[in-house]
């Protein structure tokens, strides 16, 4: 039996965002603004209220398709839990919405603030020890876990960590905390959840 190679792992490249001209109508990675929707909208609603989840922001996968990030604003409980039905990250066109997320037919929404594009990040994107904390997923590239490791299952892949010291909207991922969000092996369904020190 042999084994499957893998992927050597890639040192990341640290990214911030930066306020857009306009807002965004394409669909491209950014943080805020209103979701660019590739299929029909389904926005999430929190499962302890009902009321709908806050858009974070839109990532790009390899295929093409986008994950859609959502969470409930202020201090919500369980935001930081991947099922817990407080966060939601949806993947269009195609994917499948998992079991502990309800949606409506919903095109806009409470959003983060205004539309924000990605950018290498410049001098101080990186800890002392030259580690960046915020940066976009892709091959090879893994995420940097503040407490333990807490990858979904076997397969998922890292599709955007965030530092919430790094972004430029106040975002509740607890003291100091970083958020990740992931895709299942099939790039069909999302999690997301944060850890804090």
């Amino acid at each position: 039996m042999s084994e499957r190679p893998s992927s050597p792992v890639s040192e990341p490249l640290p990214v911030e965002f930066a306020p857009a001209a306009a807002p965004v109508r394409e669909a491209v990675t950014k943080l805020g603004g209103q979701p660019v929707w590739l299929e029909e909208p389904q926005w999430p609603l929190s499962r302890r209220t009902g009321e709908p989840l806050q858009f974070l922001g839109q990532f790009t996968l390899d295929s093409g398709a986008l994950g859609y990030l959502f969470m409930a604003d202020g201090d919500a409980e369980g935001t930081f839990e991947p099922e817990g039905g407080e966060n939601a990250l949806l993947i269009q066109p195609g994917g499948r919405t998992p079991e502990f997320v309800s949606v409506r037919a919903q095109a806009e929404g409470p959003t983060v603030g205004a539309d924000h594009l990605p950018r290498p990040a410049g001098a101080g994107g990186t800890d002392p020890d030259g580690h960046a904390w915020q940066f976009l997923g892709g091959p090879g590239i893994e995420p940097r876990w503040l407490q333990g490791e807490e990858t979904p299952g076997e397969g998922w892949r890292l599709l955007v960590q965030l530092d919430s010291g790094r972004l430029p909207f106040t975002v509740n991922f607890g003291d100091s905390g970083v958020g990740y969000a992931f895709t299942a092996p099939d790039a069909k369904e999302g999690r997301f959840l944060w850890q804090c020190l």
